[in-house]
C-alpha cells in the first residue's frame, strides 16, 4: 500500500500570504506557494506521493496555475526533486480548466482527483501512452510482459511505455521477485 503526504493549500495560502484570499492569484504568490512546497518537498523521503490538497482554495488563475504545478510537474520530471511523486486532489472545474492549460502549454500531465473522487489524467499525454496509462488504472499495477500480454505488443515496446510514463511521474516504479527474478512493477499513484 502506497503512502500520501497531503499538503493543504488554503493552509499554505493562510500561512505564507497572510492576505485573507482564499484563492490563488497572480505569478508573484503562485512563486511564494511553490517555494514553500518545495522547501516542505525536500524534506520527504523518496518514493513519496505528495498530493496537493485544492479543496479549500477557491479560484486558481492561469499565472498562478503554471507557477505553482506547470513548474512543480517540470522540475519533478526534470529529477529535482529525486524520486518523488506528485498528484492533485480537491479539484473543482475551474481549477481543473486553468491547471490544465497551464499542464497542456508545456507539454505536462499530472495525475488528479476531482472533488467527486474520480480520478484524471490532466495535461499531454499521446494516446499509446494514455492507453497503457488507462490500463494501469485499471488494473492498478502491471508488468511490461502483463502490458504485452494484454495488448499484444512487442516486450521492448512495453517496457518503453511504462518508462515513459514513470518518467512522467503519472505512475510509481516499484520491483518484486517473480519467477526467482527481479522484475520491475508499474503502479496507479493512489
Amino acid at each position: 500500500m502506497q503512502i500520501m503526504k497531503i499538503y493543504n493549500l488554503y493552509k499554505l495560502l493562510k500561512e505564507e500570504l497572510k492576505n485573507g484570499s482564499s484563492d490563488l492569484v497572480t505569478r508573484p504568490s503562485g512563486q511564494v506557494i511553490r517555494d514553500r512546497i518545495e522547501r516542505d518537498l525536500m524534506n520527504e523521503k523518496g518514493g513519496e506521493i505528495i498530493a496537493l490538497d485544492f479543496s479549500g482554495i477557491g479560484i486558481i488563475d492561469y499565472s498562478c496555475a503554471d507557477e505553482i504545478v506547470a513548474k512543480l510537474i517540470s522540475r519533478l520530471i526534470g529529477s529535482e526533486y529525486g524520486n518523488r511523486y506528485i498528484i492533485l486532489t480537491g479539484l473543482n472545474e475551474n481549477q481543473k480548466e486553468n491547471i490544465e492549460v497551464a499542464l497542456e502549454r508545456k507539454d505536462l500531465a499530472v495525475m488528479a482527483e476531482v472533488e467527486d473522487g474520480t480520478k484524471i489524467l490532466l495535461g499531454s499525454l499521446n494516446n499509446y501512452l494514455k492507453e497503457t496509462l488507462n490500463l494501469i488504472l485499471k488494473r492498478g499495477r502491471l508488468t511490461a510482459k502483463e502490458l504485452s500480454e494484454a495488448l499484444n505488443l512487442e516486450a521492448n515496446t512495453s517496457g518503453t511505455r511504462l518508462l515513459n510514463l514513470h518518467k512522467k511521474r503519472v505512475v510509481k516504479r516499484t520491483e518484486a521477485i517473480r519467477d526467482g527474478g527481479r522484475v520491475r512493477v508499474y503502479e496507479r499513484l493512489q
